[in-house]
């Protein structure tokens, strides 16, 4: 049955007329249609894949971007047209911002989205820093320039952050901003960075990116996109410079925009920063995560957690969430924080998620993206 399924996904992705649907099935020219037929089995048996993103964009796509959804329940096998108001999955038309693609039971839909982090949004990391948690408390935390500090660990996803800071000689702390991203999944290492490129130039990008130790790139350009060699991972830069979409199948995926410190801000805030020779780029984010334990920790990791009771003081003008000790880390790719709980063998996170999740919590799909749990 399972491999009759296939074959109409395959049917369905690759070719629109019966005609092209025969051959597409049948041939074998170069293995192609064996290559398709597997990367369909795979996807099929992806049990852990948000059921949002389980789609496959159809050929011919003429002026509105078209989609065949996967993903069990009623949406299996249909076809979703992208609005006349965004019709392609970038963000060019500048005003309805992009299509996005809903295969789930409950939505089986495409509705405009803004596709940038937005920093008053469940999961957003922003500012100098602050963040706003799958419980939707907002608040501060500080950490300390030049350290790394662990924003989530579980089971299998571990999220670094390295700080960046300054501190005017009549302060007691730093200033801190968020430069950089260690991310840590299966045996894998995701990094997603800024260059040190003195003063900000608008017309200059500054993402440095590696996956496994190794540079790559984003070709330049809205929507241009880098996938790693088995596919779990998907950048897509969601304008020509700057700013971008990081997807890890099934794990989380996280829209990214590199932001300078402003004269404004530094006027307002008093960092005393000269900056014509460092404007401090630093990262706004807005994660969503899928799958996660009921054993979740970290920073913003924390907030996720089934019951959370947030200890910050809700209604002052910047409340500060503590524990800096229980979140340091050695380097951006260290799980040794206080509070890790990250496993690198599948097979491993695969028993212990038996034995210790007692809910599934993921961000909802909802305005906001707020944490959804259940049995």
């Amino acid at each position: 049955m399972l491999l009759m399924m296939v074959s109409v996904v395959v049917v369905g992705v690759w070719a629109d007329e019966t005609e092209e649907e025969e051959e597409v099935v049948t041939g074998v020219k170069g293995g192609v249609p064996m290559r398709r037929a597997a990367a369909a089995m795979r996807s099929l048996q992806e049990e852990r894949r948000d059921p949002a993103t389980q789609y496959v964009l159809l050929s011919n796509q003429g002026p509105r971007t078209r989609a065949l959804c996967y993903s069990r329940g009623r949406c299996f096998l249909k076809r979703l047209t992208c609005p006349s108001s965004c019709p392609r999955r970038n963000s060019s038309s500048g005003k309805a911002g992009a299509c996005f693609i809903d295969c789930t039971p409950s939505k089986c839909e495409t509705s405009c989205k803004s596709r940038k982090a937005k920093c008053n949004g469940y999961g957003a990391v922003c500012y100098d820093p602050r963040f706003v948690g799958g419980d939707g408390v907002m608040f501060y935390f500080h950490g300390k320039a030049n350290e790394n500090f662990c924003l989530l660990s579980d089971i299998d996803l571990h999220i670094n952050a390295r700080f960046i800071g300054t501190r005017p000689h009549d302060r007691k702390r730093d200033f801190t901003w968020v430069d950089a991203l260690g991310i840590m999944f299966d045996e894998h290492k995701l990094s997603i960075e800024t260059k040190k490129l003195g003063a900000w130039n608008n017309v200059v990008d500054r993402f440095f990116f590696s996956y496994d130790g190794r540079e790559f790139s984003v070709p330049l350009g809205e929507s241009s996109t880098w996938q790693s060699p088995n596919g779990d991972v998907q950048i897509e830069r969601t304008d020509k410079i700057n700013s971008a979409n990081i997807n890890i199948v099934g794990l989380m995926s996280v829209d990214v925009n590199i932001v300078p410190i402003t004269e404004e801000d530094n006027t307002v805030h008093k960092y005393q920063l000269k900056l014509d020779e460092d404007c401090f780029a630093h990262l706004d984010v807005q994660f969503k995560f899928m799958n996660l334990s009921s054993v979740v920790d970290g920073v913003l990791g924390q907030t996720y957690r089934p019951n959370f009771k947030n200890p910050v003081k809700v209604g002052t003008p910047m409340p500060i969430m503590g524990g800096e000790n229980n979140f340091f880390s050695t380097s951006l790719f260290r799980n040794d924080c206080k509070a890790n709980k990250f496993k690198t063998s599948r097979g491993t996170m695969e028993q212990q998620k038996l034995g210790e999740r007692m809910f599934q919590c993921s961000s909802t799909t909802m305005e906001g993206g707020g944490v959804l749990c259940k049995r």
